[in-house]
């Protein structure tokens, strides 16, 4: 049974969208059945070059994405999440959703890097930084036994996980 994650950042345009790449891509390679959404509480409608960039450049196919409501994920046929992460201080204090079935909530906070002062260069060298930041967490998920465990241990490790 596919384990569906859901990333959480208010504008859905960097950080959550890094988070849903890599997991995706990590999940493909190790072969799991974790399936990533990405969405915002107040979507921009673009995602960040940089980001794009990065992503591509670490071998994952960004043609698909888009910046998205986290709307999407709370109608009777959005797909049941078994996770929720959120990975900005300000989604997480956000009031969120009903998300059927209950899912496990974490927040793993990472710094913006759109909000990096400098050229290009310094811009996206930022990104890089965020993106490994949060392949190193996903990768830490994906070692977990997810078919197997409660909810409450669930929690746990995930906890444990934010803060690695």
């Amino acid at each position: 049974m596919t384990t569906n994650v859901l990333i959480l950042c208010t504008h859905n345009s960097a950080r959550s969208v890094l988070s849903e790449g890599m997991l995706n891509h990590l999940a493909r390679q190790s072969g799991r059945d974790v399936r990533a959404y990405s969405a915002g509480s107040s979507p921009s409608g673009r995602i960040n070059p940089f980001a794009l960039e990065v992503l591509s450049n670490a071998g994952v196919d960004v043609g698909d994405f888009r910046s998205k409501s986290w709307d999407e994920f709370v109608g009777e046929n959005a797909p049941e999440m078994r996770v929720v992460i959120t990975v900005c201080d300000s989604a997480a204090e956000e009031e969120c959703p009903y998300w059927p079935g209950s899912p496990v909530k974490v927040h793993w906070g990472y710094p913006d890097p759109s909000n990096t002062e400098g050229g290009d260069e310094k811009k996206r060298q930022a990104f890089e930084l965020t993106r490994q930041a949060i392949a190193y967490r996903m990768l830490q998920l994906l070692a977990l036994p997810l078919d197997t465990l409660s909810n409450a241990e669930l929690q746990g490790h995930l906890n444990r996980i934010s803060r690695s």
